[in-house]
């Protein structure tokens, strides 16, 4: 398949305008939004997951490592009405990780949601660090306390963590099997990986055993796996055509574009336009943010329908 090619003067100036996703419009790819109208909660499929959630979702690994994040560290019943409030205002995702540490605040929090409604994904530390414990048990013995932690019989989503590797579907086969034991047994709907590097994303373009992908995606390079965005996105868009589900994430350059409100909707504009993006998840760390991306994802979605 050819590479997907444009002129970095146009791509730039399309970006100021808000639509350099137009630019991905390749014949050689589908890049045509997976979404319609402007509601920002519209559901949405992972691939042919089987999964079915809402388009936003919120991240809790703000500041996170060794079990902390911006959620463990503040007053616990704030962080818990925070995820009430993404709850209440529509949002059906939540992004959780062994490394976050905020598995008892999602099973705090979930007393007063609708468990069935709920999409929950979790993810499975195996590289040195990042946890407290040297060990590393095998995939069912983690997932089993994270079952425990959340309170939950079944975990929508689990997924490796943070893939480097070009080699980790080998590499990590054994605990790839137990997962997919695991999905057979009904313990969790499905299995896949959350990528940090541009060999590690297209390993999993090649494995079956992919059913959903997380993926660091925005127009300007930053935080992400290669610092030109039309190489990423032919790599999701490939992703997309092999029916994974692809969560986008790092919309805000983690968090570095947080104070740029021109580049926050262009970034918005840019990934919902793109046409391989499943969903998108925002780490939030107040209400008043949930508040704010909604009206921005309305407003992008509004203006991309519009053409």
């Amino acid at each position: 398949m050819s590479k997907l090619s444009m002129d970095r003067r146009k791509f730039v100036g399309a970006l100021g305008l808000g639509t350099a996703h137009i630019l991905f419009a390749n014949p050689l790819y589908s890049c045509s939004p997976l979404v319609s109208g402007n509601d920002p909660f519209q559901k949405v499929k992972l691939g042919n997951s089987g999964i079915e959630t809402t388009l936003i979702g919120m991240g809790t690994g703000v500041h996170a490592t060794n079990r902390t994040s911006y959620l463990t560290k503040q007053d616990k019943q704030k962080s818990i009405d925070l995820l009430q409030h993404a709850y209440d205002s529509g949002i059906r995702y939540f992004d959780l990780a062994d490394t976050y540490g905020t598995h008892p605040l999602m099973a705090e929090a979930m007393k007063n949601m609708n468990r069935d409604e709920l999409t929950l994904t979790t993810k499975i530390w195996t590289r040195n660090g990042g946890i407290p414990e040297p060990e590393r048990p095998d995939a069912d013995i983690v997932v089993d306390r994270f079952r425990k932690e959340l309170s939950t019989d079944y975990i929508d989503l689990v997924q490796i963590h943070c893939m480097e590797d070009a080699n980790w579907t080998e590499t990590l086969k054994p605990q790839m099997d137990i997962l997919e034991n695991l999905k057979a047994k009904g313990v969790i709907k499905a299995h896949g990986v959350s990528v940090h590097s541009y060999e590690a994303m297209k390993a999993a373009v090649k494995s079956d055993w992919v059913d959903v992908l997380h993926a660091r995606i925005n127009p300007y390079g930053i935080a992400m796996d290669k610092p030109e965005p039309q190489e990423v996105v032919e790599i999701i868009q490939q992703l997309h055509d092999a029916g994974k589900g692809v969560i986008g994430m790092k919309l805000v350059g983690n968090g570095k574009l947080r104070d740029d409100s021109e580049k926050i909707d262009n970034s918005l504009r840019f990934v919902l336009g793109l046409g391989c993006v499943d969903m998108m998840i925002i780490g939030f760390e107040e209400k008043q943010q949930i508040d704010n991306y909604v009206g921005r994802v309305k407003n992008a979605l509004g203006e991309i329908s519009a053409g």
